[in-house]
């Protein structure tokens, strides 16, 4: 349940409550992974969902984007796909004997990219400006994508037979990575006899793009004191010094932890952050930001082995009071 601090809409809140219930029930038994899904929406973030084929990755991404009123495509990519297929083409009109842009899927409000490693790098190199800066550029001119925009991303680490693993300049501009694992036996039976419900009946919102403007500004309007501050940065300085790791969070990555732990505030019904929040957001923020030294690891991606490095140095560092 959303509580209500001073200062925000009772409506616009209690309807991000109605949404947080109707992804937990598209999703069951995900309790955290749904509030992260919604911190990341509200913190104009974007959501890598990495985890074994099967467990809900694309579900979750699609009851996201449609439980808000706005423009969804999904996309699913592939090894032959091109940049134009996902950003659109620029082509010659002879009855206007002009050149005409036709928009590619890239805009609208939610883009779900589905198997995105399964692309090549020049095609994945497309999001890039579009994930950072809210825009494309072809053949010379900007175009601004539509508001809010959040890119959804769904992989299997188990496959690597035609997939291209994302590089890191990729992976620095998701502002989170989620596992949504396994679920326990009872939410698995309500899986199974809730097998044939449509996904549309159970993510029904009266959330529209408005809305969801309306909640990332009230996030900018949570208080982060400055010791708590001084503590994001203390975790931050130890991944870029820590002897298995060959590579640190960026900046990017420290602002990205500012802004969420500023939106888990505001779901949690608070106008200010605690130290708890960093706690628990360091790890989705920052395990698939570091890159860990070959000496480490024979897999220097191994996301498990990122993880438990942030979880060793949250535990060597002072928690403020």
């Amino acid at each position: 349940m959303v509580a209500q601090p001073a200062g925000f809409s009772p409506q616009v809140l209690r309807r991000l409550t109605e949404l947080e219930t109707a992804l937990g029930s598209a999703i069951r038994g995900k309790s955290e992974v749904v509030r992260l899904s919604l911190v990341c929406l509200l913190a104009r973030g974007h959501l890598l969902l990495e985890d074994v084929p099967g467990v809900g990755k694309t579900t979750l991404a699609q009851a996201l984007a449609r439980s808000v009123s706005c423009r969804f495509h999904r996309l699913q990519f592939t090894s032959d796909m091109l940049p134009s297929d996902v950003l659109g083409v620029t082509i010659y009109n002879a009855h206007a004997e002009a050149f005409e842009f036709k928009p590619g899927p890239i805009f609208s409000n939610f883009l779900l990219a589905d198997e995105i490693n399964r692309t090549t790098p020049k095609t994945q190199s497309a999001l890039l400006e579009a994930m950072n800066e809210g825009q494309v550029t072809i053949d010379g001119r900007c175009h601004p994508l539509p508001r809010p925009f959040m890119v959804i991303a769904t992989q299997n680490p188990v496959e690597h037979h035609g997939t291209y693993p994302l590089p890191e300049s990729q992976l620095d501009r998701f502002l989170m990575r989620l596992r949504i694992g396994y679920p326990d036996a009872a939410s698995e039976r309500l899986i199974v006899r809730n097998s044939e419900r449509p996904l549309s009946e159970t993510v029904a919102s009266g959330l529209v793009a408005d809305d969801v403007l309306q909640l990332q500004d009230a996030v900018h309007r949570i208080a982060v004191e400055e010791v708590l501050v001084d503590y994001m940065l203390a975790i931050v300085e130890k991944t870029r010094n820590h002897e298995s790791l060959a590579l640190g969070v960026s900046p990017r990555g420290s602002q990205a932890l500012y802004r969420a732990v500023q939106a888990l505030a505001l779901l949690e019904g608070r106008e200010y952050a605690i130290p708890d929040d960093v706690k628990r957001l360091a790890g989705p923020l920052f395990a698939h930001r570091v890159v860990i030294n070959t000496r480490t690891t024979l897999v220097p991606r191994r996301s498990d082995v990122g993880e438990r490095i942030i979880e060793e140095i949250l535990s060597q560092i002072d928690v403020p009071l």
